[in-house]
């Protein structure tokens, strides 16, 4: 870990070395209508005092603008500390230097490394010497353009492309060993995240991995983002939903019921942070939030 990523408050891996870290995820907004909705949720969420919040990168780079926009506007207005994604897939050595030289000129320093899906498409990257294939290529460049506190993808079930969990494992260890922290893709088990963890101290890892939260509130959509990521919603959770498929409040309840369950037994376990993917709404997420009793930010 770096002297800046161990030490400064202003980074993520300083933020879980000081305590339990409770984060946000985002995506650039593509239109007007878009943008108001995330500012929306940006205010609606901004009193409970999130420890840092990340913005997403769209394939093959398709809202690199956008992203660096918002990361930068974010880190200007002060009130949480961002988190930029960055993939190397469909981008060149020198367009990624650039990126995270112009990053450091603006002051942000949190970086989450990943490999990225291809552009829609589906053109490949191109073959040139020097080009990044893998998210640990992208820690190697930021470490040596940084100082950056550097985090990388995990997935407790293993990545859907792994031949095998043992490899997916070697592989994130690989990532760990140069990265500050990860952050899982979502789960519906505690198992499956402690497993994980074990897997990894196993290995020789201690590094913090936060787990990522996705409570659902649409039985399509998460059912679509399961197959995509590799996760399994639960027989149980799964026939719930499916029983409520036609009343939205009911589907609703209890995915953020289901949601709330999996944090507290996350904590109680010792998980070193939570991180919710919003959508860009904030219902349920505010709904886990007070169901957990979760402290808010302090009144100005």
């Amino acid at each position: 870990m770096s002297p800046l990523a161990a030490s400064s408050p202003t980074t993520v891996a300083g933020l879980l070395a000081a305590g339990t870290t409770y984060s946000f995820e985002f995506f650039p907004p593509r239109d007007d209508a878009a943008e108001a909705q995330l500012a929306r949720t940006l205010g609606e969420l901004e009193p409970l005092g999130p420890s840092f919040v990340s913005i997403t990168y769209g394939a093959g780079g398709s809202t690199r603008d956008r992203t660096q926009r918002l990361v930068v506007d974010i880190l200007r207005r002060g009130s949480t500390i961002p988190m930029a994604h960055l993939t190397c897939v469909g981008h060149r050595r020198a367009e990624l230097a650039d990126i995270l030289a112009r990053y450091r000129r603006h002051g942000v320093v949190n970086v989450l490394a990943l490999r990225g899906d291809p552009p829609a498409s589906g053109s490949p990257p191109s073959d040139g010497d020097g080009e990044l294939r893998h998210a640990l290529d992208l820690v190697e460049l930021a470490r040596d353009l940084g100082p950056f506190s550097i985090g990388v993808a995990a997935h407790p079930e293993g990545h859907p492309q792994a031949p095998d969990r043992a490899t997916d494992r070697r592989h994130l260890a690989a990532k760990l060993a140069r990265a500050d922290f990860a952050v899982t893709q979502f789960f519906f088990r505690a198992a499956d995240y402690l497993r994980l963890v074990d897997d990894l101290a196993a290995l020789g890892v201690d590094k913090p991995v936060i787990p990522g939260i996705m409570p659902v509130t649409n039985v399509a959509q998460i059912e679509r983002f399961a197959a995509l990521s590799g996760a399994e919603v639960p027989a149980g959770l799964r026939a719930r939903l499916h029983a409520a498929a036609g009343d939205p409040a009911e589907v609703r309840r209890i995915g953020v019921a289901a949601a709330t369950e999996l944090c507290a037994d996350l904590l109680a376990a010792g998980a070193p942070g939570l991180h919710f993917f919003t959508l860009n709404r904030s219902t349920a997420t505010r709904e886990i939030w007070g169901l957990l009793g979760l402290p808010r930010a302090a009144a100005a």
